[in-house]
This record gives C-alpha cells, sequence and structure tokens, in this order.
C-alpha cells in the first residue's frame, strides 16, 4: 500500500518536469524558427508573403543576380568583411598582448578605455567618427588647416572598412585578454633564458598561444563586418557605395513606393548561409583548441614581461591609438551635443548651448524613444535572462531526452545577423494570424532582442552551470524532489551571480540594439537607435548627438550600478 502511494506521489513531479521540457524546447524553436520561416518562404514566392494568391517561384534568385550592380555589393560586404576582420585582429592581438603581459605604463586604466566601444552600439561609433573624421568633421578640418589636406576619407569602402576594424579592435582585444594572461610564464622564461628579448619572447611564444582567441575573434569579426549596417549606411550611402545589409534596408525600408519582398527574402537567404557557414567554421576550427591549453592542475602565476627601453614607445602607440580611436570619437560625440557647430577654428565654449537636449527633450517623439530604450532593454533583460537560464537547466542540467538539440537551436541565432532577425519576425508578424496584434508595439521589440542574444546570455550562464557540482541534483532529487524544485531551491540560487551578469550583458545589448528593429518599430514603438537612423538620414547631426550622448550616459550608469552594486562581470 505504501508502495502504491509513493508510485502515485512521485508521478506529478515527473509530469510536470517532462510538462517544462517539452514547453521549453518548442518555444525555443519557434522563436528561433519564427524570423527564419517566413523569409525562406517569401524568397520563393512571386507576390508578398501575406498575399493569398502568391505562388512559388525561383524567379527571385534570378532577378537578384541580374539586379544591376549586385556583384559590386557582393564584393563589397566581402571586402569590407575582410578588412575589419585583419585591422580588427592585428590592433585588438596587440593591444591585448601589451596590455596584458608587459609593464607598460597606464596600462590598467588604458585597458578599460580600450573597451568602451563595446557598451555602444555602431550606430553611435559611426557617427563619433562622421562628427571628428568625416568631410567637415573636426579632426579633418584641423588636419587641413594645419597640414593642408586630411589622410584619409572614410567614403570609401576602403575608409568603411578602417573605422569598422579599428572599431572591432575592442572585441578583439578583450578575448586575446583573457588567453594571453594564462599563458604559461614558464615558456616564455625559458625563450628569455636562451636569449631571446621581449618582443621575441613575445611573438615566438605568447602569440602563437593565444592562436585559439585570434582564431575565434577573426571569423567573429569577419560575420560582424558583413552583417554590419551602420557603417555602411553612415559613409557608403552618400558615395552610392552598398553592402548587403544597406542593400536590404534600401530595399526593404527604403523602396520608393513598395518593398521588393521577393529580392530582399532572396539576398536575406544568401546572407544567412554565408553567416551560417562562417559560425560552422569558427566551430571547425576550434575544436583543436586543445593543443593549446597551458593552464593545467599545477598552479602559475602570469610573469610580467619588461619592455625596457621600448616601455615609452609602445605607452605612445597605444595611448595614440585610444585617444585617435576611442576618445576623440566620445568626445566628438559629446562636445557635438554641446554645440551650435563644431569646429577647430572657433573654441567650442563660445559656441555652446543647450538647444540640442532642449530640442530632445522637448519632441514628445525623443523622450518617447528614450522611455521605450529603457523599458525594452529593463523588462527585456528580465524575461530574458530567466527564458535564457531554463534553456540552460534543461539542455545541460536535466535528463530530457532532446536536450543537447535544444541547446543547437537556442545557439543557432550566433548565425542570425540582426538586419535577418528584424526581417524574420516583420514578415512573420504580417503574415502568422494573430500575430498582427502585436505588430509595431514594444512587445515584439523585446521577443525579436531575446531570441537574437539567447547565446550571449546562454554563454553567461552555461560556465557557471557546468562549475555546480551534479550531487547537489541528485542529493535534492534522493530527497523526493522533482527537477523543477532541485533548480529553483537550489541551482537558480546559487547561479544568482551568473543570473546578474545575463541580465547585465542583456540590458546593454538590448539598450544598444537598432538593426533589428528598423523593420519592426512603429510610430509609438520608437528606440533611441531607431531615431537617430531618422535623424542621420535627414542630416539633424544635433539631435543625433544629443541621442548618442543620453544613451552613453545611461549605459555607463547601468554599467556602474552592474558592477558594483550587482556584482555582475560584463565582458570579462
Amino acid at each position: 500500500m505504501t508502495d502504491i502511494s509513493d508510485t502515485g506521489a512521485s508521478r506529478q513531479p515527473i509530469d510536470r518536469s517532462r510538462l517544462i521540457f517539452w514547453g521549453v524546447a518548442a518555444l525555443t524553436t519557434v522563436l528561433v524558427a519564427g524570423p527564419i520561416v517566413p523569409i525562406v518562404i517569401q524568397a520563393f514566392l512571386d507576390k508578398p508573403l501575406y498575399d493569398s494568391s502568391a505562388g512559388l517561384t525561383l524567379g527571385n534568385f534570378t532577378r537578384l543576380a541580374s539586379e544591376p550592380g549586385m556583384a559590386r555589393v557582393f564584393f563589397n560586404t566581402l571586402y569590407f568583411g575582410l578588412l575589419t576582420m585583419v585591422l580588427a585582429q592585428v590592433f585588438g592581438a596587440v593591444m591585448a598582448v601589451l596590455v596584458g603581459r608587459t609593464n607598460l605604463p597606464g596600462r590598467s586604466w588604458m585597458g578599460e578605455v580600450f573597451i568602451w566601444p563595446l557598451f555602444v552600439s555602431n550606430l553611435v561609433i559611426a557617427f563619433g567618427w562622421f562628427t571628428m573624421y568625416g568631410p567637415s568633421g573636426f579632426m579633418t578640418l584641423a588636419a587641413k588647416t594645419y597640414l593642408g589636406a586630411a589622410p584619409w576619407n572614410l567614403y570609401t569602402v576602403t575608409g568603411m572598412g578602417i573605422v569598422a576594424g579599428l572599431s572591432q579592435a575592442p572585441l578583439t582585444y578583450l578575448m586575446c585578454l583573457a588567453a594571453v594572461t594564462k599563458a604559461d610564464p614558464q615558456l616564455e622564461d625559458a625563450a628569455r633564458s636562451a636569449g631571446a628579448g621581449p618582443f621575441r619572447a613575445l611573438w615566438s611564444v605568447t602569440i602563437p598561444m593565444i592562436r585559439p582567441a585570434v582564431i575565434y575573434s577573426a571569423v567573429l569579426n569577419f560575420v560582424v563586418g558583413i552583417e554590419m549596417l551602420a557603417i555602411p549606411l553612415l559613409f557608403g550611402g552618400p558615395s552610392g557605395i552598398q553592402t548587403v545589409t544597406t542593400f536590404l534596408y534600401d530595399k526593404g525600408i527604403n523602396a520608393a513606393v513598395r518593398p521588393e519582398y521577393g529580392i530582399v527574402g532572396a539576398a536575406a537567404i544568401l546572407l544567412l548561409i554565408l553567416v551560417a557557414l562562417l559560425v560552422w567554421l569558427q566551430g571547425y576550427l576550434m575544436q583543436a583548441s586543445g593543443r593549446f591549453v597551458t593552464v593545467r592542475g599545477k598552479a602559475s602565476r602570469p610573469s610580467i614581461l619588461d619592455l625596457g627601453k621600448w616601455r615609452w614607445p609602445a605607452f605612445a602607440f597605444v595611448f595614440a591609438f585610444i585617444f585617435f580611436t576611442i576618445l576623440s570619437v566620445f568626445g566628438g560625440i559629446f562636445m557635438r551635443s554641446a554645440v551650435t557647430f563644431l569646429t577647430p577654428l572657433i573654441p567650442f565654449w563660445k559656441v555652446l548651448t543647450t538647444a540640442n537636449f532642449d530640442l530632445v527633450f522637448e519632441s514628445s517623439t525623443y523622450v518617447r524613444s528614450i522611455v521605450n530604450s529603457v523599458l525594452v532593454s529593463t523588462i527585456g533583460a528580465a524575461i530574458g535572462t530567466f527564458f535564457i537560464c531554463v534553456i540552460a537547466l534543461v539542455a545541460r542540467r536535466s535528463e530530457f531526452r532532446y536536450r543537447r538539440p535544444l541547446e543547437y537551436v537556442a545557439l543557432f541565432p550566433r548565425s542570425l545577423p540582426g538586419i535577418i532577425a528584424g526581417l524574420g519576425f516583420f514578415y512573420a508578424v504580417i503574415w502568422l494570424p494573430g500575430a498582427d496584434m502585436i505588430r509595431g508595439t514594444i512587445l515584439v521589440l523585446i521577443i525579436a532582442f531575446m531570441v537574437r542574444y539567447i547565446p550571449v546570455g546562454f554563454g553567461a550562464i552555461a560556465p557557471a552551470l557546468a562549475q555546480i557540482g551534479e550531487e547537489l541534483d541528485r542529493g535534492s532529487r534522493i530527497s523526493g524532489a522533482d527537477w523543477w524544485t532541485t533548480v529553483t531551491r537550489i541551482i537558480m540560487p546559487i547561479l544568482k551571480p551568473a543570473l546578474f551578469s545575463c541580465y547585465a550583458l542583456l540590458f546593454i545589448h538590448f539598450f544598444k540594439e537598432y538593426v533589428t528593429a528598423a523593420f519592426l518599430y512603429q510610430p509609438g514603438s520608437e528606440i533611441i537607435g531607431t531615431t537617430m537612423l531618422q535623424l542621420v538620414a535627414q542630416g539633424d547631426n544635433g539631435p543625433v548627438s544629443a541621442l548618442a550622448t543620453i544613451q552613453v550616459i545611461i549605459t555607463a550608469l547601468f554599467v556602474i550600478i552592474a558592477r558594483r552594486l550587482l556584482g555582475a562581470k560584463i565582458y570579462g
């Protein structure tokens, strides 16, 4: 009698757990497939997706291939992505070695400043470069005044690639920094004892050991380059230079009469396939990363290499890079927001004004975009953290039969460029029955952002989850608790620091996102990024700089609070 009672009592928790497993798997699959399936279908239809008379066709790909200048568009995209990758890898890796393993003067504060661009959108960075290095930029005018000419032109594919590469160098820096600080110092000591100088030791020993980080970040930066919108739009648009992303943006949003959905769908599929192949290549190249492991069970403390007489030349190089690519870019945004016009010919304090901020705060549209950005980031990050946490728990700490496929599905958005995610959700909400009710609301923005950044949150939670011993799960289950009770009462409280980090990362990514929202927002659901896109197109640089400054200030305040009060780990 007791056995029957016990058996009956144990069925309900198992049923609840299975319900959660299947529910999470189904919801994740639907959300991830949601923006992809409509694009694939649209690519093979001769009319818009919502048109009931649409028929199957391969003509969209033929039209895309015969589109005037399409070969140039793909060449520009690949060249832009490659140049972005090369410059980001060279400067990022060098900075990681100098800051992480040498006695470079000021390396602590310069290392902090170096990662600033990661906290704001490429749109803000692009506008900062435009303000300082554009045709009428502060630095450009200064160079023309004192040097006779400016030795740069950002309105070319090469100029765009330089801006993007230097802006992406902090990403490479951050990924290589972790590897460089964990390299076995005994290997470098052996090289030095054999007569190698500090730079030879770095080149022959340290840099080869960070090859996995260099490979990983290289593919990632190439992907970022080919899916980037802001820099090609801001600098390529006026020159008539197009990449795949600006082509999709122009055909999907800026089409004069009717968006060309078929061609847009075909181009989006090609971009999606390319990015997916690159992400697969990234994983394939990382399979042999175990050959580069130098941190074993024996504790070792990384040594700091003495640069000797090269300390100050190295400092000058690093400081110059930070000053011209980060400090001046952010400084240009701040100064432009506080003046009527920015020029080196007139001291900026003589043209100070609050007019730009007055214009922003007196406009209901601009204020609403700020409020919406904060709401989407605050609420969306909370919902996303919980959802991603449950996905990680089911994928990594459950007996669910399909937990591995669930993880693959959850991580697939790594291959989903923001412009395709936005385009796909746009198709979905006008195609799926009942989905139109969330069209043009901040809810669809939250869902789209959350899906795109599932891999980011998963990457913050999964490593911490792996450090929690499975004996805690077994002990709880032996005591009679079901899976859900175990993870909510034991595992999640231990994961609290990782959950804070996940929330902080999602907040930052949601707050700076603009590409995904470009196809989804409507009047009333604007966010800072989409409002800035409109203003940039109109040439209203004053309000753009004010909104960019507000975005930077809010982000900075959040990062400080997240680090000091929540103890969140943000970008290492």
